[in-house]
This record gives structure tokens, C-alpha cells and sequence, in this order.
């Protein structure tokens, strides 16, 4: 096809005819491309004043009106469902998908937090022991992590529990009746319940005898020995009472400073293909033919926009045209100015109504339409009942 200097009214078909070809091949967007060239023909002046511009031009705008009525729309559904589509899977088309909201960021920020309280999380948590010098109570666990830690160069260990604790009170349990006294063992045995340990008398007394009995032992530990407790400041460690001549080993809990702050340990650890960003959240481009006739119109109207402001640059090489005897003034000016305040028109307008239908929006129109519904009903007189 030759190329032409004006537009002339019979537009070539627009497949093939458009910069990208990503809707050539929906058969309603081959219907309404020559419409669209005509109708922007026709508010631009033509047929009464030439045109500047040929089909291919119109098709140029009319692609790239579609595609950013495609872009604003799920852009918009990024926006408000970014939430549940982070951490999914990059290979589906969610152009048609209802997306449901979830609770999986919310869980996985409540993940960190558990991580630190020891009550689940993403962070491993090491098992060490340390032995213990008779009678020495200061150690340093920042030079036990280096010997026996195997930790990456620059890392360190952070010491989540330290397991230094008096023995329970149960392995110091004393029953006076056991065995003896009211002979209360022998009574047991003739139920078979005489193997029960470590004492047997509960089943005679109380449950409230037994627990008094173990917070005597332990408060007596408490007042009357050394208090089991250890002091932990920058990983150095001093323990309390000091160890006995036979020393012992104490055992931890520790993770890897290097781990805990690495970002990309969590439950998508090691996967790939995964939405990561606004960049990769697998939306495509939008399907012509599913488009609604409110969703055209503006696709029409915001493609008028993008060819006048094309036909303003156009006419804007040349201020002037000479003619026999004058000289004709070209009006790109007041080409640009209308065609830029039509496009951000149509843009705000555009992101207005998807503003409206937002799920916090949405909500608060239903709180709204309840609370009228009620109020209405309270309006209506009850009647009254004679029986």
C-alpha cells in the first residue's frame, strides 16, 4: 500500500497495519478498526478540512488506546489484590481469574515474629553443649561458635535458650506413707494399682497434698540453695550457682545471625517463577472482544485524543503554510493543549471508577446501604396485635 499524505476515508484493513499486532487477530477489534479510523477522522475535520494523518496512524493510536485501558485495569487489580498475588506462580494467565484474598502475608510477617519468641518461623535453630570447668562460671560462647559452629566467614551465633536449670522437684518427691504407716501400699496392691510411682498415696489423698509438697521442695531450693540462673550479655555467659567439682556440660539453643537476617529465607525459599514484584504479576494483555461497550468507548475516545495530539505534532513542523498571495497558520497549539487535557481526563475519570469498586470501597458502600436498609425499617409502623 502506498503511503498517503492525507487520509482519504477507506481505511485498509487494520491487521498487519498496527506497530505490535497484539489484537490483530480478535475478530472485533478488525470490525471496530476502520470505524475508530473514521470516527477520529471525522472529529479531527474530515471530510470538510485534510487530515493529515493515514490509517496505519489511526491504528497506531487505537493499539495503544487499548492497551493502556488493559494496563490501567490491572494495574488497578495488582494494586488491591498485591497482597494474596505475592509469592504465586508467574506461569498463569490471571487476566479472567477472581482473585481471592488470603491471610499468607499476614501469616508469613507473623512468622518472623514467631521465630524470635522461639514458637515456629523460617529460622533454624541450632543444638550446642558446652562443657563446664569445675567451679568456673564466666564463658564466652562467641569463641565456642567459632570452634565448633562451623559458621560462614563474618557470621555469628545468636543465643536463643540456655538450658541451666535445678533438677524438677519430683526426683526429690518424699512420701511418708509410702509403704508404710496406714499401710496404705498394701491396700493398693490388692487393686493392682501398687506400681505406680512415685508415690502411691495420691490415690488416697488429695491431688492439692502432692503439688503443696513440690512447691515446698522448690521454694526450699529457692531460699535455702543457690538459685539456678544464668546472666547473658554479648554472648558471654556467667552461670549461677558455679559449677560443682564434677563440672558437667550445659546445653543451647542457637540460630545464625547470617540466616536470621537474610531476606530470602522464608517459605518461598529456593523456589523460582515466582510474582515477586508489580513487574512479573502474570497479567497480559487485555482481550478485545471481552471488552464492555463502557470500556470501548472510552478505548474510542482516549484513541481520538492520542490522534489529535499526533496530527498537533504533525502540524507543528511547520508553523505556517505558504499559499498564493498569504500565508495559512496552523493551529498545532490548540491540537496539543485539547488532546493532553482529554487524555488526562479520561485517565482521571478512568481511575476514579476503578477506585470505586475497590473491596474497601465496596465494603464501606454495603455498611452504608445496611444502615439505610435499617433505618428504613424502623420507619414502618408496627401493627398492632389483638388477640
Amino acid at each position: 500500500m502506498a503511503n498517503k499524505a492525507i487520509y482519504d476515508g477507506s481505511p485498509e484493513p487494520i491487521s498487519g497495519s498496527t506497530p505490535f499486532g497484539f489484537y490483530d487477530t480478535d475478530a472485533a477489534y478488525k470490525v471496530d478498526g476502520p470505524k475508530v479510523a473514521n470516527f477520529c477522522a471525522s472529529k479531527l475535520g474530515y471530510p470538510i478540512m485534510d487530515v493529515e494523518l493515514d490509517d496505519k496512524n489511526f491504528y497506531t493510536c487505537f493499539e495503544q488506546a487499548v492497551t493502556t485501558y488493559g494496563n490501567e485495569i490491572y494495574l488497578f487489580k495488582i494494586r488491591d489484590n498485591y497482597l494474596a498475588l505475592e509469592g504465586t506462580s508467574t506461569g498463569s494467565n490471571l487476566n479472567n481469574t477472581v482473585i481471592t484474598p488470603n491471610l499468607m502475608s499476614i501469616i508469613t510477617i507473623g512468622e518472623s515474629y514467631a521465630s524470635e519468641a522461639g514458637a515456629g518461623g523460617y529460622q533454624t535453630w541450632y543444638s550446642g553443649s558446652l562443657t563446664l570447668t569445675p567451679y568456673v562460671q564466666d564463658y564466652d560462647l562467641t569463641a565456642w561458635a567459632q570452634a565448633s559452629a562451623s559458621l560462614a566467614p563474618g557470621d555469628s551465633i545468636i543465643v536463643r535458650r540456655i538450658f541451666y536449670e535445678q533438677s524438677p522437684a519430683i526426683v526429690r518427691f518424699f512420701d511418708p506413707y509410702l509403704g508404710s504407716g496406714f499401710n496404705y501400699q498394701g491396700l493398693l496392691e490388692t487393686f493392682g494399682w501398687g506400681s505406680y510411682s512415685p508415690a502411691v498415696s495420691y490415690m488416697m489423698f488429695p491431688l492439692y497434698w502432692d503439688i503443696e509438697r513440690i512447691q515446698a521442695i522448690e521454694m526450699s531450693d529457692y531460699v535455702r540453695r543457690s538459685h539456678y540462673s544464668f546472666e547473658l550479655i554479648n554472648n558471654k555467659l556467667k552461670i549461677f550457682p558455679s559449677p560443682g567439682s564434677n563440672g558437667g556440660y550445659l546445653a543451647f539453643q542457637y540460630s545464625k545471625r547470617l540466616e536470621a537476617s537474610n531476606p530470602a529465607n522464608g517459605p518461598y525459599s529456593g523456589s523460582t517463577n515466582l510474582v515477586t514484584n508489580l513487574s512479573n504479576v502474570p497479567y497480559q494483555n487485555v482481550t478485545y472482544s471481552q471488552i464492555n461497550s463502557t470500556g470501548r468507548y472510552w478505548i474510542f475516545e482516549y484513541t481520538s485524543a492520542l490522534a489529535k495530539e499526533m496530527l498537533g505534532l504533525i502540524r507543528g513542523k511547520y508553523g505556517t503554510v505558504p499559499i498564493p498571495g498569504a500565508e495559512i497558520s496552523l493551529n498545532q497549539n490548540d491540537l496539543l493543549v485539547d488532546a493532553r487535557t482529554e487524555k488526562a481526563a479520561l485517565l482521571e475519570k478512568l481511575r476514579g471508577d476503578l477506585d470505586e469498586t475497590t473491596r474497601q470501597k465496596q465494603l464501606e458502600r454495603k455498611q452504608a446501604e445496611n444502615v439505610a436498609i435499617k433505618s428504613t425499617f424502623d420507619n414502618i409502623p408496627l401493627q398492632i396485635y389483638i388477640g
